[in-house]
């Protein structure tokens, strides 16, 4: 613990705030998004597939009057997130260019942290510590015997970095142990796994795993009927699955009880046929023999369930068309996660 001698000066270092005019122009972006109906409106906006939204969709929103539904929306451009233009009778919305990393950030990863409810775990300490490391190096071992055609040590490191890597995250650690074997189970399925033979493999890749990928991947294993590997995983990991989400995991069949949000990893991306970001695109890093695609759904994070529902449907006609590109009839049927 640090100390602080009795005589000590309180000197406030003002050097180490933000400076004063971009806070004052920072605060006016916040001042305007202090409104439930232009954060809804936002969020439509940035997530509409079509990349734009008409301001008659968007006045279905509320149940508010057009002038009402015309201001809100000149304060999200007066403040420079929103661009419009119009079209005939009807005016259209996009988010501007230079903004779309910052609202994808504002409505990916702080607003579904900012709602999530329930307290925190406290990290283990003490003798748990050394508990959790004894159990980290028992499953090592077992997974180097599991797969005895890759180096021992190169099995140990990959065991112990996807540990640690679920950790940061996970809330609950108790269940540690045995979600960090499914996980290096997994990462070591792709290390080995080869293109030239076996199912197609999709990676499906958002920002939190906890919500569009995770509903991606479950409808992919559904629809192929097994028939494509689907795996899912997120460039900032929440601690769980959106509840929402959890519902329709469990609707599909598709253990919804045992999902956990999981990082992105390069063996996962090299692993793949096809990666499909939903709102991250940036993050993956370009591998030969790839193939890429973006899908513009929106978050079911702060969706209500009529409204998960609605992106679950429309994921699963942008993975109808998935499947029939790869061909899906190749392979048994396997397990997604």
């Amino acid at each position: 613990m640090t100390t602080v001698a009795a005589d000590a000066v309180c000197a406030p270092a003002a050097s180490h705030a933000m400076d004063a005019e971009p806070a004052a122009l920072l605060a006016g972006v916040f001042k305007a998004l202090a409104d439930p109906l232009r954060l809804r409106m936002l969020s439509a906006v940035a997530t509409d597939p079509r990349g734009e939204s008409c301001v008659c969709d968007l006045a279905a929103l509320a149940d508010v009057s057009q002038p009402t539904i015309s201001h809100h929306l000149k304060v999200l451009k007066d403040v420079g997130l929103l661009e419009a233009e119009r079209r005939g009778t009807w005016v259209w919305y996009r988010v501007r260019a230079e903004r779309r990393a910052a609202v994808a950030s504002l409505l990916d990863v702080f607003a579904p942290t900012a709602v999530t409810e329930g307290e925190m775990v406290t990290a283990p300490v003490g003798p748990e510590i050394v508990d959790l490391d004894d159990r980290v190096t028992r499953l090592a071992d077992a997974l180097a015997e599991r797969h005895a055609d890759i180096p021992r040590q190169a099995v140990v490191g990959l065991v112990r970095e996807s540990f640690t890597s679920l950790a940061r995250s996970s809330r609950v650690t108790q269940h540690l142990i045995s979600l960090t074997e499914r996980f290096a189970q997994q990462r070591l399925e792709d290390l080995a796994r080869s293109r030239d033979s076996g199912p197609p493999q999709v990676l499906f890749v958002c920002v939190a795993n906890a919500g569009r990928s995770q509903l991606a991947a479950a409808l992919t294993h559904q629809l192929s009927e097994g028939r494509v590997v689907a795996r899912s995983a997120g460039s900032v990991p929440a601690a769980d699955v959106y509840p929402g989400v959890r519902a329709v995991l469990a609707e599909l069949d598709a253990g919804g009880e045992h999902a956990f949000p999981k990082p992105l990893t390069d063996d996962a991306v090299r692993a793949a046929d096809v990666v499909v970001t939903m709102g991250c695109g940036d993050v993956c890093p370009i591998v030969p023999g790839v193939r890429y695609e973006d899908w513009a759904v929106a978050d079911p994070a702060l969706a209500s369930p009529k409204g998960v529902e609605a992106i679950r449907d429309d994921i699963a006609v942008r993975v109808r068309t998935l499947i029939a590109s790869l061909g899906a009839g190749r392979g048994d049927a396997v397990s997604t996660d």
